[in-house]
């Protein structure tokens, strides 16, 4: 097969969340010429008449979607997808109306809110869904479109008394993240990733991860915030670390997570890779946070880690993504 790897058109001087979709091209790319594909790449610029010229050209059997923003807003990513269903081109990964709902991390909750999901009672300056919100209590502030925890530092959780001053930290802080942000009560338990691969058999949930949050000061939230990803300079960067070794007593509350994880593919229509991030509350109760339909393809990253406890080399795991068209 020819495949067209297609990517975010990254500027110069970007910052690192961007940069890195060029290591997740070299791995991928590397892995579909292992297995036999000729390889191209393509930059998404967004610029659709041009940009349906240079994939014609490139004559592709399938598209390995790795777009992730455009023009560096993750509200657009939707636009890729679209785009190449529109030229009748097949790719990977989530359909445009998945990768739209994902991206929205409002629209998710207010998805797994109907289906009657376990997800933390949120707010937005626009409306506040009907969702009862306890109070006084601690609140995260968050991007609403953009991934990779843009923006998201240990002052996005605060303690708040009212709407009025929920509303009033979304407003003041939407400008560093991405424009546009929502409150959403902070779940200061542990951390969960769910990682789902498509499969002739249906969609299989790879090995549960946690991130341990060592060393942490008592009184210092924990989250995976900007710096925890990607300033290896930094003290969350090195004491942030994924295990997926669980006690036995973690049983019940695996089964139950993974099965939220599955529901949570079959809802938003998901196919070929994601991952679903859940919190669990002292009581053990597990709450769906995020599910992203894109998630990082790095070798060294959460994703290709799952596949590999799950027994998969890394090929083995991008020809299973680019079966599930």
């Amino acid at each position: 097969m020819i495949v067209v790897l297609l990517h975010d058109d990254i500027p110069p001087g970007a910052p690192p969340d961007q940069v890195d979709v060029f290591a997740q091209a070299q791995a991928i790319e590397t892995a579909l010429r292992q297995l036999g594909h000729t390889t191209a790449r393509l930059a998404f610029t967004g610029n659709l008449p041009r940009d349906a010229e240079s994939l014609r050209r490139l004559r592709p059997d399938a598209v390995f979607n790795l777009v992730e923003s455009v023009g560096g807003q993750g509200r657009l990513v939707s636009l890729a997808p679209a785009w190449l269903d529109g030229l009748g081109v097949r790719y990977t990964g989530a359909g445009t109306e998945a990768i739209f709902i994902a991206s929205s991390k409002v629209l998710t909750k207010r998805l797994l809110a109907a289906y009657g999901a376990p997800t933390p009672p949120w707010l937005t300056t626009r409306s506040d869904d009907g969702v009862a919100l306890p109070l006084p209590a601690k609140y995260i502030i968050k991007s609403a479109w953009e991934e990779a925890s843009v923006g998201l530092e240990d002052d996005c959780v605060i303690e708040a008394d009212s709407v009025a001053r929920l509303r009033d930290e979304i407003a003041q802080r939407a400008s560093r993240l991405g424009g546009e942000a929502f409150a959403e009560l902070y779940i200061p338990g542990r951390e969960l990733n769910l990682s789902i691969l498509g499969g002739p058999d249906g969609p299989q949930v790879l090995p549960p991860a946690e991130i341990h949050f060592v060393d942490y000061p008592a009184d210092r939230p924990r989250l995976i915030g900007y710096r925890a990803k990607w300033d290896p300079q930094s003290f969350d960067y090195h004491h942030t670390p994924r295990s997926f070794d669980f006690a036995p007593t973690d049983g019940p509350l695996l089964a139950q997570a993974r099965e939220l994880a599955r529901d949570c593919w079959r809802w938003l229509g998901l196919r070929g890779f994601a991952r679903v991030d859940l919190r669990v509350d002292e009581t053990g109760q597990p709450w769906v946070l995020e599910v992203n339909a894109n998630p990082c393809l790095v070798p060294d990253d959460g994703f290709p880690a799952a596949a590999e406890r799950a027994g998969l080399s890394y090929d083995q795991m991008i020809a299973r993504i680019l079966a599930d068209l």
